[in-house]
């Protein structure tokens, strides 16, 4: 499996900008498709975006949509999530995570198989 760890999180006021960062280790990056997903305090797991192995095709939940760009460089073993726009329901801690299916954007968390430790955005409003 790939080791993931997720940086860049903080505390942003609302209408703000982020940029988290995925870096990978272990396994080849490119052979996976990559996903972001958060949670909020007493809220479950849910998927924010996702991107095939070689960036061909990416998928947003509703909420971000024209708001947030999920990207990936397969040579630096990069994933990141720009985030623009931010509101104060985006807080929640974010996860990078993978999916061993090179072309799947699917967004259930069932089909990823390697997770980060995610990391904290706080959108003060």
């Amino acid at each position: 499996q790939v080791q993931l760890v997720e940086s860049g999180g903080g505390l942003v006021q609302a209408g703000g900008s982020l940029r988290l960062s995925c870096a990978a280790s272990g396994r080849t990056f490119s052979s996976y498709s990559m996903g972001w997903f958060r949670q909020a305090p007493g809220k479950e797991r849910e998927f924010a975006a996702a991107i095939t192995y070689n960036s061909g095709s990416t998928r947003y939940t509703d909420s971000v949509k024209g708001r947030f760009t999920i990207s990936r460089d397969n040579a630096k073993n990069t994933l990141y999530l720009q985030m623009n726009s931010l509101k104060a329901e985006d807080t929640a801690v974010y996860y990078c995570a993978a999916n061993p299916n090179i072309y799947d954007t699917k967004p259930s968390p069932t089909y990823y198989n390697s997770w980060g430790q995610g990391t904290q955005v706080t959108v003060s409003s």
